[in-house]
């Protein structure tokens, strides 16, 4: 299993923020033949990244090379069930990457298109939001 956070952070706890207009940085392919973008924006949890990196990867067998273009970065904190108001902010309890619309989430190479297409639909089975396969040009 890769790392599904990151070893340290300057800081424990984040902002929620806001996820306003559409990626400009990772919308295009630099790695693969094939790839997959997002089209609406999310929170990608580490679980669901790596869920779709072990989807791909079985699918592509033994041929092909995959990249993984979002890591997940943002902690997210949860409070205790039944805990009352004030109190503070809960402990971070899992990562996401923020995906913005425009952003490619996974590239593979080294295959046919008929099975990088194929192993891009279950990886993006896995994804909260929709997507497109797309070909480098």
């Amino acid at each position: 299993m890769l790392s599904d956070n990151p070893k340290r952070t300057r800081f424990r706890k984040q902002h929620r923020g806001r996820m306003k207009g559409t990626s400009y940085r990772g919308n295009r392919i630099c790695f693969g033949r094939y790839a997959l973008q997002a089209l609406e924006p999310a929170w990608v949890t580490s679980r669901q990244i790596e869920a779709g990196r072990r989807a791909m990867t079985r699918n592509a067998r033994r041929g092909g090379k995959i990249w993984l273009r979002i890591f997940p970065d943002k902690p997210v904190t949860v409070r205790p069930a039944e805990t009352r108001m004030g109190s503070g902010k809960g402990s971070p309890e899992y990562w996401v990457a923020v995906v913005k619309p425009g952003r490619i989430l996974y590239e593979i190479s080294g295959v046919s298109e008929n099975v990088a297409r194929r192993a891009i639909a279950i990886a993006a089975s896995k994804m909260p939001i929709r997507t497109q396969f797309i070909i480098s040009a």
